[in-house]
């Protein structure tokens, strides 16, 4: 190996498939996860979500959690989900430093609540993060939305975060998960990287590793790179570091379609199985009334609950729906094609909530969007689905401190088919000058990997 480093010019190798803090990547929508994660747990979220792939990132996203954390949140980790209900409150009261002494579950729980109102009382937070959380036994995802209700008159005195495949979401429409479900306040999903993503990835990656020649990925290999590993960081690793590898024993410094398809073949990877379509009706019989961390977050963010949903047929869904606005303060009103009756494939809309800071954005975009002209140009920033509500939040935070907040605007569509909110900035006459803006972004926006477009996209 440290002929494989010496050869290519690298101080440590680029593609371990073990998380490296050092090595994580901020594009493809993961700079801003990070930031909206940390936002929502030190703003009293309940339990978080982050659904994603295997290899798509998830361990690495946690990792870098318990670095980036403000000192005052003390963090538990938990790495073995498949615990029983039992050993879950003995190892989180281990992690506190509780004395378990065969305690049983109801003086444990007890004993967890007086440890997280003395941090409390201390100005500490507690968050538990677990990971592989889709793995975890039916009995202690119910101890973990009894851990979710220690609480204090004002605030969660505990956290969670929960990591795992979309195996989870699955679980989580059962009838018998309905209450759990409801706690869950914010929901983040790690997507697969496109391929201008993978081509980013694998740049960033060879010059963490202390590369400074010419990128020796050619772009048939990215292509190539991006189609075997379905935009999967572990699998993208992997090949990368065997493309690497057959290169040197080739003794050529570039990298080639050729290499890549070695790689693979030497990889073995199983195409990625379609997931059984996902059936909504669980979660509207479930959420017929407002649960405890619901109404939590209809409190904190200043939101009012929506109508209830009423029985849907998919025959209702239109193909295309114009961009929507929603102004700040007021009750969300759904157009159309997303109230209950006419349910798109983006699921019960009518149930998101936004906060004060994402409707006022909607307003801006509204009054904005009134009078500008088609041919004038904007900065799209980000692009989410619309139940994303806590990465959406957590980058219009970030972007308030860092731009001009009367520039930025969020607006609502379903025009690919799916409800969305984008966050977009400024308003140019020209796409030179919209150019021109984008290079004077800082660099925690420019992680988003922004973009021009014209107004007349929106209408």
């Amino acid at each position: 190996m440290s002929l494989y480093l010496e050869y290519f010019g690298l101080r440590e190798p680029p593609f371990r498939i073990t998380p490296h803090t050092d090595f994580f990547f901020t594009g493809a929508n993961r700079g801003p996860t990070l930031d909206a994660l940390i936002y929502a747990i030190t703003q009293d979220e309940g339990i978080v979500k982050v659904t994603g792939e295997v290899g798509s990132g998830k361990t690495m996203l946690c990792r870098m959690l318990l670095e980036r954390l403000p000192e005052n949140v003390e963090t538990l980790y938990l790495a073995n989900p498949s615990l029983s209900r039992q050993e879950i409150l003995g190892a989180i009261a281990d992690e506190l430093g509780i004395p378990t002494d065969g305690k049983a579950t109801h003086s444990l729980t007890r004993a967890l609540q007086d440890a997280l109102i003395t941090r409390y009382g201390q100005g500490k937070r507690v968050v538990l993060l677990i990971d592989e959380a889709h793995a975890m036994p039916a009995e202690s995802l119910e101890e973990i939305r009894l851990l979710s209700n220690l609480e204090s008159k004002a605030t969660k005195l505990l956290q969670i975060a929960l990591f795992a495949q979309p195996e989870l979401d699955e679980r989580l429409a059962a009838t018998d998960m309905r209450q759990l479900r409801e706690r869950i306040t914010q929901h983040f999903n790690l997507t697969p990287l496109k391929q201008d993503d993978v081509a980013a990835y694998i740049e960033f990656r060879l010059r963490a590793a202390g590369y400074r020649g010419p990128n020796p990925f050619t772009a048939e290999a990215v292509t190539t790179i991006a189609k075997v590993s379905e935009g999967l960081s572990r699998r993208i690793n992997i090949v990368a570091d065997k493309a690497l590898l057959a290169a040197y024993s080739s003794g050529t410094h570039q990298v080639g379609g050729a290499e890549i398809k070695l790689a693979a073949q030497d990889a073995r990877f199983s195409p990625l199985q379609p997931k059984t379509p996902f059936n909504p009706k669980p979660l509207l019989w479930g959420a017929g009334g407002a649960g405890m961390g619901a109404l939590l977050i209809a409190l904190t963010m200043g939101a009012q609950s929506p109508p209830q949903p009423g029985p849907a047929t998919p025959s209702q869904a239109p193909q295309a729906l114009p961009a929507q606005t929603l102004p700040p303060n007021e009750p969300v009103k759904q157009p159309a094609s997303l109230r209950p009756d006419t349910q798109t494939s983006a699921g019960p809309s009518d149930k998101i909530r936004f906060s004060t800071m994402t409707r006022q954005h909607f307003g801006q975009y509204e009054q904005w969007i009134e009078t500008v002209p088609n041919n004038h140009y904007f900065i799209q920033l980000l692009a989410t689905d619309a139940f994303h509500t806590g990465e959406i939040e957590g980058f219009l935070a970030r972007a308030t401190e860092a731009l001009d907040p009367s520039q930025i605007r969020a607006y609502r569509s379903s025009l690919s088919g799916r409800d969305r909110v984008g966050v977009i900035y400024g308003d140019f006459t020209s796409r030179e000058e919209a150019v021109e803006a984008m290079r004077t972004l800082p660099e925690s926006i420019k992680a988003a990997q922004p973009f021009p477009r014209q107004v007349s996209k929106l209408r």
